[in-house]
């Protein structure tokens, strides 16, 4: 039940942002019940799912990707919903580190006389909301920084000509990234010499997914030029962790850094980077004339050397698309 819950979460994570994208399912024996969240100012998974179920959720279970809230937004708390329809147990996957709910949802079914289990499939649902959870307790974004290259790590010639190291399949995984996404980030040194629009034009998620109905956020570090594509843009300068903190206060959950070299190589080296999504093309570029995928300086010695964890590889056309994080902190 509760992978049908994650699954239904996957459907609608392209359109609730700021929200989290959450999966319901009521499980009435012969028959299950599934919501997923509306986009902002609409229905929480756990509603729809009661919607659907009408009265025969009373008595059944209810299963759901994330705690349910407790709280009065813009929607009626999910809890009151739950304990008048008669459920009889509920398994929560994520308890909600928000503030306005972190353990007040299990608490106010667990008072009303449900059965509460949290920690079904938490890992799985955990990844699923990774942005929205780090988002919640730091109030910054998931930061994905991605980078296409040759084989022998270089993203430009020495000319500083660079489109389409990769081909049409990769390329279209990068607009996946900027649907998923709330805002992506460019130096203005990228804008100047690439001009890019920055837009999901090339990707259409699959069947069941719900199509975002904008475009992601364009912000660029330093100034744009008037007649550059990528207007209308955010233009914002300052400390990393300053425009990380101000982009979370905008809503921005999931933030793409897609360049340049200089811009790479600041996210790099001051360790703001969440996951790494790196395309590699069957190419040599065969010198060390070649611009490479980070700008400046690097480790100074092998004992500083940057090592993280690459956890999912896949082929895409010619190229591949590596996906990795940093090592995990010991606690």
């Amino acid at each position: 039940m509760m992978d049908l819950a994650l699954e239904a979460a996957r459907s609608c994570r392209l359109v609730t942002s700021p929200n989290p994208w959450v999966g319901c399912v009521i499980d009435a024996g012969e028959d299950q019940y599934l919501g997923a969240t509306s986009p902002p100012g609409g229905n929480h998974a756990e509603i729809n799912a009661l919607e659907a179920a009408g009265p025969r959720a009373q008595g059944a279970d209810l299963y759901t990707t994330l705690e349910p809230c407790d709280h009065q937004g813009r929607t009626g708390p999910c809890t009151d919903s739950i304990v008048a329809a008669g459920i009889a147990r509920v398994f929560v996957a994520v308890e909600d580190p928000d503030p306005s709910v972190s353990g007040r949802g299990i608490a106010a079914l667990q008072q009303a006389g449900i059965a509460v289990e949290a920690g079904v499939r938490i890992a799985e649902a955990a990844e699923l909301l990774a942005p929205y959870l780090k988002h919640r307790r730091t109030g910054r974004p998931w930061v994905v920084l991605k980078l296409a290259a040759t084989l022998d790590g270089r993203l430009a010639a020495p000319d500083a000509t660079s489109r389409w190291i990769t081909g049409p399949e990769a390329r279209s995984d990068v607009h996946r990234l900027r649907a998923e996404s709330d805002a992506v980030l460019v130096g203005a040194g990228t804008i100047r010499a690439d001009d890019p629009a920055l837009t999901v034009r090339d990707w259409q998620p699959p069947a069941g997914v719900a199509p975002r109905t904008s475009q992601p956020k364009r912000v660029v570090l330093g100034t744009a030029p008037p007649e550059a594509r990528v207007h209308p843009a955010l233009e914002m300068d300052g400390p990393l962790e300053q425009v990380l903190c101000e982009l979370g206060e905008q809503g921005v959950v999931q933030l793409l850094v897609e360049g340049g070299a200089t811009t790479a190589a600041a996210f790099q080296q001051a360790g703001l980077v969440d996951h790494y999504t790196v395309y590699l093309a069957p190419a040599f570029f065969g010198g060390d004339d070649a611009h490479p995928m980070f700008a400046g300086p690097g480790a100074p010695t092998i004992a500083d050397l940057w090592r993280g964890e690459i956890i999912n590889v896949t082929r895409l056309g010619p190229d591949l698309r590596i996906d990795l994080r940093p090592e995990p902190q010991p606690e």
